[in-house]
């Protein structure tokens, strides 16, 4: 174990609640373990681990968010998304395949749509031209959270949106019968009807009840 998953590891072990981490499991519905702790009691740590364990360059950056992505609790993957967030100068286009390591390995909504608006959706943001052909890639993909998140990747864009790429992601998988592909077509349209409500409008009436009601309600709940 590195120096900084030590740390996190021992932090954390002396802020372990048993009781909260099986409310949290299940609640979670997940089969990893909790250490229990809630989101403000990790503030500190974390705060901690950023100003203690900057990486000196993006080798240092990739190795220190896997070697937190390689612990085993479910607070410890948070840590490492958390740590990941901090740095945004690494948010480059030669880390999106550790970041769709990490969609890939978590497969569960309280991960997948942290990394997807605010690791892969920073890094589209900043460098459109080389991501967007990625994310059409990604939309495409057999792995339903690889697609969740490039509907979402844009989730943050607001004015920068690229709304006919937007449209196509959700034209293409309104279809799928999943309910986390089709709660993120929602959840992406509703954004950006923020920005854009008449074109949110114009795209629900194109595609009637070819997007599911779920799909719909959420698109439409502030218009």
């Amino acid at each position: 174990m590195g120096e900084l998953a030590d740390f996190v590891t021992t932090e954390f072990a002396a802020l372990a609640d048993p009781e909260a981490a099986l409310h949290m499991a299940a609640y979670m519905k997940s089969e990893m373990p909790f250490w229990g702790i809630k989101s403000p009691q990790r503030v500190p740590v974390l705060r901690a681990v950023v100003k203690g364990f900057p990486p000196t360059d993006e080798v240092a950056y990739r190795i220190s968010v896997r070697e937190l992505w390689d612990l085993p609790h479910r607070e410890d993957k948070y840590a490492a998304i958390h740590y990941a967030r901090a740095f945004k100068q690494h948010h480059t286009p030669a880390m999106l395949d550790l970041f769709e390591c990490m969609v890939r390995d978590g497969a569960w909504w309280d991960f997948v749509d942290d990394i997807a608006s605010n690791l892969v959706g920073a890094t589209w943001l900043r460098f459109r031209e080389e991501v967007s052909p990625i994310m059409d890639a990604w939309i495409t993909d057999d792995d339903m959270w690889i697609r969740r998140s490039a509907i979402l990747g844009q989730l943050k864009h607001r004015d920068a949106l690229d709304e006919a790429r937007l449209f196509r992601y959700c034209r293409d998988q309104a279809s799928d019968t999943e309910f986390f592909i089709r709660k993120a077509i929602g959840w992406a349209l509703r954004q950006h009807a923020y920005v854009n409500p008449d074109g949110v409008r114009a795209f629900l009436d194109e595609m009637g009840d070819r997007l599911s009601g779920l799909s719909r309600r959420e698109a439409a709940k502030h218009l």
